[in-house]
């Protein structure tokens, strides 16, 4: 009950905000219409595979949910510098209801985020299928990850430099390193090997797989993802509590 009340105000701090809330939506659909109608302007067969609707849609969802990192650390940063998180302190509310109470607001987010992606791409040739409910339902511990990492970066950072950690530098990593635009093995070396120790192509070949139908691939690379959850997560907890503490 304390973790649902908690997160009923963070949802209302986050609603305040559309005009970010819009960008957040919008920019992954821009993309999405621009790279569509780049791919179908070059002749069939010379293309890249990555830029095909049925592995674009996928990784423009799970890119477009990097923005969730932005919302939450955010969110913490300015509670943190502000009388409402010594108020918070002082409650009975223990550091994991914490976190949770900032992670649910945002999940229902996630999965409108990608929603309304994949019924874009309907309209650029993606076949119709209940795999696409399937789709978005993987692409929740991928929410997850960067919701915990906004927390985690938002517990330590100033409200200004969580704006340039989670916006800028977070948004770019997941991007270049999520084998969205091309093909990291064509890179190959080390950033070959650091794309696949990081989730975030990890949770594109999950959700390529998912709307693809292939259910034997999913698990392989979603269970790399939900682990990388898991830990971060608890790591957002620890660092909060750490604050808690010396608070």
């Amino acid at each position: 009950m304390r973790t649902l009340t908690f997160a009923s105000r963070n949802t209302k701090e986050i609603t305040r905000d559309l005009l970010t809330l819009i960008f957040g939506v919008a920019f992954p659909l821009v993309l999405l219409v621009l790279l569509s109608a780049i791919n179908k302007s070059i002749p069939d067969g010379y293309g890249p595979t990555n830029f095909l609707i049925e592995n674009l849609a996928p990784g423009i969802t799970v890119f477009g949910l990097s923005f969730l990192s932005l919302f939450a650390s955010m969110l913490i940063a300015k509670d943190r510098t502000t009388s409402f998180v010594l108020r918070l302190f002082t409650s009975p509310i223990r550091p994991a209801e914490f976190i949770l109470g900032y992670t649910l607001p945002l999940l229902p987010m996630a999965l409108v985020q990608s929603l309304v992606c994949y019924a874009c791409a309907l309209f650029f040739g993606l076949q119709l299928s209940a795999n696409l409910l399937l789709a978005i339902v993987v692409n929740i511990p991928i929410a997850v990850v960067f919701i915990a990492l906004g927390l985690l970066f938002g517990s330590v950072l100033s409200e200004k430099a969580v704006g340039g950690v989670c916006g800028a530098l977070l948004t770019n990593l997941s991007a270049w390193f999520s084998n969205i635009w091309f093909d990291t093995s064509m890179v190959g070396g080390a950033f070959e090997t650091v794309a696949n120790i990081l989730p975030f192509s990890h949770a594109v070949k999950a959700a390529q797989a998912t709307v693809a139908g292939d259910y034997t691939a999913i698990f392989p690379d979603l269970w790399w993802v939900i682990a990388y959850a898991v830990v971060l997560t608890v790591a957002a907890v620890a660092v909060f509590a750490a604050k808690l503490k010396k608070n």
